[in-house]
């Protein structure tokens, strides 16, 4: 199957990120969200990563304008039915994004793909809201998607061999290290790892063994890790690390290791009380 038309549901973080990648190799990319606020907000943020490229030399400025050309930015779910794949870039809400399946299965052609890029969550259950099971997987890219090299392709119950290679064969274009899930466990391979070093270092701070900066050095030098656990957090948001650790603690039959210090929950009600959205460790330690 050849992929020249790429729907991308979510400007966020995530969702531009891949809109991008889907542009820079020639596809055709709509790239839809609720609001025109959060549409422009998306394609100004690839303006500006494409405007560093610029600066650093990595591409010349009719190269930028030439990706930039080939990203429509829209509300409009319709504009889904035209496209061979759509990778579903919306909030880590299990509910939300059965509906969004649901309502791309009614609205997409019966051979278009429809990939999730959720990071933890069931894909066997998003299929079943669907009747293209076969055609239904995960794409999970990792954030900042334009940089990050790593995908990880998950089978649902029903993925199709066909649909995995075709997945796998668009994250390989995009220049991505695609590794496949084989069976649709909370988490799939790297949150199922790295969660429980999250909800590790959160409870040596709790427990004051500790200062946030020296866990984080400690893991940099001690385990030669690019990042620590609080550095990853504040990039990648501690609320994301919440929610997944949540799912996980759930689905995974309420084991202890999976479940959220304190600490971690009073940084989510502080947010939520009015305090800096986004904020992280770094913010308060």
């Amino acid at each position: 199957m050849e992929i020249k038309k790429i729907g991308v549901l979510g400007a966020g973080t995530m969702g531009n990120g891949i809109a991008l990648l889907g542009a820079q190799i020639g596809c055709d990319v709509v790239m839809r969200d609720i609001e025109d606020a959060y549409v422009e907000r998306g394609l100004k943020g690839i303006d500006k990563f494409l405007s560093k490229g610029v600066e650093k030399g990595k591409l010349d400025a009719a190269e930028k304008d030439a990706v930039l050309g080939r990203i429509k930015g829209t509300t409009d779910m319709a504009e889904m039915a035209g496209v061979d794949i759509v990778i579903e870039a919306v909030i880590e809400d299990l509910d939300l994004k059965k509906q969004v399946f649901k309502d791309l299965d009614d609205l997409c052609g019966p051979e278009v793909i429809l990939a999730s890029n959720t990071s933890s969550m069931s894909l066997t259950e998003i299929a079943a809201v669907t009747k293209r099971p076969d055609k239904v997987c995960g794409m999970h890219f990792f954030n900042p998607a334009p940089i990050m090299r790593l995908v990880e392709i998950i089978r649902a119950y029903g993925t199709s061999d066909e649909t995995v290679a075709a997945t796998t064969e668009l994250a390989k274009k995009m220049g991505k290290i695609t590794v496949e899930v084989k069976k649709d466990s909370p988490g799939f391979i790297v949150n199922r790892i790295m969660i429980p070093h999250m909800i590790e270092a959160i409870k040596i701070v709790e427990e004051g063994i500790a200062s946030i900066p020296d866990v984080d050095t400690a893991v940099k030098n001690g385990l030669n890790y690019p990042m620590g656990p609080f550095e990853l957090m504040d990039l990648t948001g501690v609320d994301i690390c919440y929610f997944v650790a949540e799912y996980l603690y759930k689905e995974l039959n309420k084991e202890l290791k999976w479940a959220s210090p304190n600490l971690l929950k009073t940084m989510i009600r502080a947010a939520k009380l009015g305090r800096k959205t986004g904020a992280g460790w770094y913010d308060y330690s």
